[in-house]
């Protein structure tokens, strides 16, 4: 039997990953910033999305590695966002190797009636 082509250290990373990008608003807010660096009022303002909820949203993006945070050197109040090409190429490369149906193969059940041993 083929091992798994994951570390689990690398199923941790991929499922923080997944998880940050499953709840819908994250996802506009990485699109968003895929697009070009955005302040946090920019992305706000282009997505109606509270301050509070924003700030808790990128927090889980940068947590997870996908962007990357820049404050204002002169108005810390502005905080800017970009995108975290390595960790999105990363995230890409890790999706299309999971999901590769190279990696499905043929198995017999070990029970119930279709069991190679099964009853007869």
């Amino acid at each position: 039997m083929e091992s798994s082509v994951f570390s689990s250290e690398d199923i941790n990373q991929f499922a923080r990953e997944l998880k940050a990008i499953s709840e819908p608003n994250r996802l506009l807010l990485l699109e968003k910033i895929i697009e070009g660096v955005q302040s946090n009022h920019d992305l706000g303002e282009a997505l109606q999305i509270a301050p509070n909820l924003i700030s808790h949203h990128l927090g889980v993006l940068r947590e997870a590695g996908l962007v990357t945070v820049e404050r204002d050197a002169h108005d810390a109040r502005w905080v800017y966002y970009s995108p975290n090409p390595e960790a999105l190429e990363n995230l890409r490369q890790a999706f299309g190797a999971f999901c590769d149906p190279q990696r499905i193969q043929p198995r017999c059940p070990m029970g119930g009636p279709q069991a190679e041993d099964g009853p007869d």
